[in-house]
């Protein structure tokens, strides 16, 4: 999801549940997750999976599962604390950024990523319409498999989804003049051949 780089408004939207994790756009890396659960609604469901930290008295081990009040009632296992530690600075990070200014900028420079692909003659797989589109734009370029993993050697993070592109994701810390080097950079690749140095190479992780 785009949390992070979208305002999603709970209260205004009326949700029951919202779930996700902080990795990406929250900047607080893998297995750092959340739960939302309207007030007043939590109390009158049970969950579908649970654990021993959903029980009211976890630490008592009693065999009978008595759900805990309150955000506990959707604990699973045991948490893992080195990834929740790690999860707390990035989304702090990104609320003094201000969630309205990032999305304003992640619509300049992704409108700007659509507009310079296009201007090469690539297929973006991405919405027109901003309103439509989270953060991510895809651009589906030749050899874009051996592009991608030549821009990551130049340290150009980007990844690749096979019938989509080549993914370019732009948040708060990225500089206008390194969106215009990205799409530079695809096209330099292209044209010189140096894409033909990771012809033949996969891997699951790109």
């Amino acid at each position: 999801h785009s949390v992070g780089v979208l305002p999603v408004g709970v209260h205004e939207l009326g949700v029951d549940f919202l779930s996700g994790g902080v990795l990406k756009w929250l900047c607080g890396g893998p297995g750092g997750s959340f739960l939302y659960v309207r007030p007043g609604l939590s109390g009158t469901l049970e969950p579908a999976v649970t654990g021993w930290q959903a029980h009211a008295r976890p630490f008592a081990f009693e065999q009978e599962m008595e759900y805990a009040n309150g955000a506990e009632r959707w604990l699973g296992g045991t948490p893992p604390v080195p990834a929740l530690y790690a999860a707390i600075e990035g989304p702090r990070l990104v609320r003094q950024a201000g969630l309205h200014r990032i999305r304003a900028k992640s619509t300049r420079q992704t409108s700007r990523l659509i507009d310079l692909a296009r201007e090469q003659g690539w297929t973006v797989n991405a919405p027109e319409d901003s309103h439509q589109r989270g953060g991510t734009v895809a651009i589906d370029v030749p050899h874009g498999y051996e592009v991608a993993q030549a821009l990551l050697a130049r340290q150009i993070l980007v990844d690749y989804r096979a019938g989509a592109g080549i993914r370019i994701a732009p948040h708060f810390y990225t500089r206008d003049d390194e969106v215009e080097l990205a799409i530079a950079s695809i096209a330099g690749i292209i044209q010189s051949g140096e894409w033909k140095t990771f012809a033949g190479s996969r891997s699951v992780v790109t």
